[in-house]
């Protein structure tokens, strides 16, 4: 599975940014995809995911309410609408696959990652 990010950015504390991942590659046995972020000095974070078969998702408590992910149905692209930002929504976002998207989050390998895209929310 190749994965590709695309719509980081610069944005005001308030704003809004729309993330995309084209994926490629995907089989029948890929059932989910979701997103990760990578802020300085803290753990990587998986802050959304949904699931193919049932376009089930998860949301991490830090952004469920201002994000929203969805997907195609083609597996080939991934967005994550992102609303009210804040500065500490900076980070580098990555798209990720193989895995499973729970209720409870991501679980799994992570087998597959895209190279990321910066966001950076000014206040």
């Amino acid at each position: 599975v190749q994965l590709v990010e695309s719509g980081g950015g610069l944005v005001q504390a308030g704003g809004s940014l729309r993330l995309s991942c084209a994926a490629s590659g995907f089989t029948a046995d890929d059932s989910a995809i979701g997103w990760f972020r990578l802020a300085p000095g803290k753990e990587r974070e998986g802050i959304a995911c949904i699931n193919y078969n049932d376009g089930s998702t998860y949301y991490a408590p830090s952004v469920k309410g201002r994000f929203t992910i969805s997907s195609d149905k083609a597996k080939t692209r991934v967005d994550l609408q992102m609303n009210s930002l804040k500065p500490e929504d900076t980070a580098v976002y990555q798209c990720v696959a193989d895995f499973y998207c729970a209720q409870w989050g991501l679980v799994g390998d992570f087998g597959s990652w895209g190279q990321g895209t910066q966001v950076t929310v000014s206040s």
